[in-house]
């Protein structure tokens, strides 16, 4: 380890527990000003870390996670006191955070995925009152595998967390000889909704797991696009696309999940498939009632990589996983209508982010890494999530954490960001060529906590302090 690396570590942890988000920002020195176009009369100063760019949003924690980059998250607050769990990158498990006063965040407990660890990967986490759902995945690309042809761990571990800072397995369900499954969701009810890579089938499909014994879980039904059947047809990739860590078993056509639950509805995002509403009234038997396709225009692998339905607006959030450094065709973030689930439409596109005046790039396609947005403020299933309301919050990789106003679903505007200092260490072979910010999770909490993940760095925990 670099003695740099290591009196950054050292700065960051210590001037933080010592005087807040005051003191980080003192001893890393002031970063650039933000400079705006159109509107920004009612912004307030910031002063982010040196490297830095911020508007309307300020460092009040960091963490750098035991050397551990971290990737999902998930939230609660039990018994006073506030619990980040969280997969990691390159490290197969996952770890439990006490962010009860973000200045002196830290990690309490890692949990390694089982032995052998060489082949899994173990980065997603979902959480549900006391219970704790992680996933398991085989490595992929297959290139990517220290040992492609060794043994892996597939499915979802089951944790109970009733004691928040000692979780305790309780069970694993398999994939049947699938590959595992990558993002779920858990609500602490009676189904856990999984994006699971099933034997037989080319790309995730769409299993509700039976959690009304969390120890015996079992499959209650499962949905698939036809063609994802092995020796089925789906849509061949794109000549321009570059293949990367996220392409599981290559299919464009799979479900990256979560599978989003909305009343009798689940919103499905389904990559080149788009996005796919089922009526899971029944839930033994689920059926397609809607349809909202988005490659073409967009890219068709991650097509649509996540979404977020908020009925009681009668809109969602939608947005695509672009993998291709800049060079495939445009990504999104947009705005559905989903008064009639059977109907979607798309309301608008949120704004691409614009690189500060200051920075040394003149757009992110170009900067490097991978651009475009990611995750986005989900788990609104959670009492200790902050509820969507006029402010959407979204992991933008390169361009960091974006900060949208979105009271008006038709014209959203970008209000605050957050670019991170660049990371002054490699962890991972990610991203391929120069060494950038890849801000990967963003959750926030129900106090205004923000916290955002990067894959080769460690917890930033901020606050947006602009217009609401």
């Amino acid at each position: 380890m670099s003695e740099q690396h290591i009196s950054r570590r050292a700065a960051l942890r210590g001037t933080v527990r010592a005087a807040g988000a005051a003191g980080l920002a003192a001893t890393l020195g002031n970063g650039p000003a933000h400079a705006e176009s159109g509107d920004t009369s009612g912004d307030v100063p910031v002063s982010p870390p040196k490297g830095a760019y911020a508007r309307n949003v300020e460092v009040i924690g960091y963490c750098d996670l035991d050397e551990r980059p971290g990737f999902k998250m998930a939230i609660r607050q039990k018994n006073g006191r506030w619990y980040l769990y969280m997969g990691h990158f390159w490290d197969p498990g996952w770890s439990v955070l006490d962010v009860t006063d973000p200045a002196r965040a830290r990690v309490l407990k890692f949990l390694p995925t089982p032995e052998p660890r060489t082949n899994t990967l173990g980065n997603q986490v979902t959480l549900g009152g006391d219970i704790l759902v992680t996933a398991v995945e085989k490595v992929f690309p297959v290139e990517a595998a220290p040992d492609p042809d060794g043994p892996f761990h597939d499915g979802v571990l089951i944790w109970d967390v009733s004691d928040p800072a000692d979780p305790r397995r309780i069970a694993h369900w398999r994939t049947d000889g699938g590959t595992g499954t990558h993002r779920n969701l858990y609500d602490g009810g009676r189904y856990a909704h999984l994006a699971a890579n099933m034997k037989g089938f080319t790309g995730n499909i769409y299993v509700i797991l039976d959690m009304a014994d969390p120890a015996r879980p079992v499959e209650a039904s499962r949905w698939w696009v036809p063609g994802q059947e092995k020796g089925g047809q789906t849509p061949e990739p794109e000549p321009s696309h570059l293949h990367g860590f996220c392409c599981g078993s290559g299919a464009h056509v799979s479900l990256h999940g979560p599978p989003y639950p909305a009343g009798n509805h689940v919103y499905l995002p389904y990559g080149a498939a788009g996005l796919i509403v089922l009526d899971i009234s029944d839930v033994a038997r689920p059926r397609q009632i809607g349809h909202l396709p988005f490659s073409p225009p967009f890219h068709a692998q991650f097509g649509v990589h996540g979404f977020l339905p908020i009925p009681e607006r009668g809109i969602g959030f939608a947005n695509s996983e672009d993998i291709s450094y800049g060079k495939g065709p445009a990504h999104h973030a947009s705005i559905v209508d989903i008064k009639d689930p059977a109907h979607p439409f798309l309301l608008s596109l949120l704004p691409a982010p614009v690189p500060p005046k200051q920075a040394p790039y003149q757009d992110f396609a170009g900067r490097g890494g991978w651009c475009g947005p990611h995750n986005f403020n989900h788990h609104q299933y959670h009492p200790d999530v902050e509820k969507q309301a006029n402010l959407f919050y979204l992991a933008h990789f390169n361009a960091g954490l974006r900060v949208y106003d979105v009271s008006n679903a038709r014209l959203p505007r970008e209000v605050g960001y957050f670019i991170p200092p660049e990371p002054r260490k490699r962890y991972g072979p990610l991203p391929a060529g120069d060494l950038v910010v890849q801000t990967e999770d963003v959750v926030v909490d129900r106090r205004g906590h923000i916290y955002i993940t990067d894959k080769n760095q460690g917890l930033w925990i901020l606050r947006y302090v602009g217009p609401r």
